[in-house]
């Protein structure tokens, strides 16, 4: 399976419910780099890079997220790998 890139926002409670931290522990679990990060407007932004399979994996897991999140909305813009990434951070 070919390497991707997916950038997505994360609409609804998912803020102050470890979402990053969830998300991130996610991604190195199916080997992505990328990182994630909280938006001003209270929506969670991550990109992920690597296996297709392995990137829609990580978003459908984003459309629950943990359990004291609510997931309403999630928008997802595919890209061309760019291989960027040598690790999956949380951003600040």
């Amino acid at each position: 399976m070919r390497p991707v890139r997916a950038t997505v926002r994360i609409r609804g409670l998912v803020q102050g419910v470890n979402f990053r931290y969830f998300t991130r522990r996610t991604a190195i679990e199916h080997d992505l780099t990328g990182w994630v990060r909280n938006l001003p407007d209270g929506d969670v932004e991550a990109v992920f890079e690597g296996r297709e399979t392995a990137v829609r994996q990580a978003l459908d897991w984003c459309r629950s997220g943990p359990s004291a999140a609510r997931v309403d909305e999630l928008f997802i813009d595919w890209e061309d790998f760019r291989g960027e990434f040598e690790s999956f951070e949380v951003l600040r």
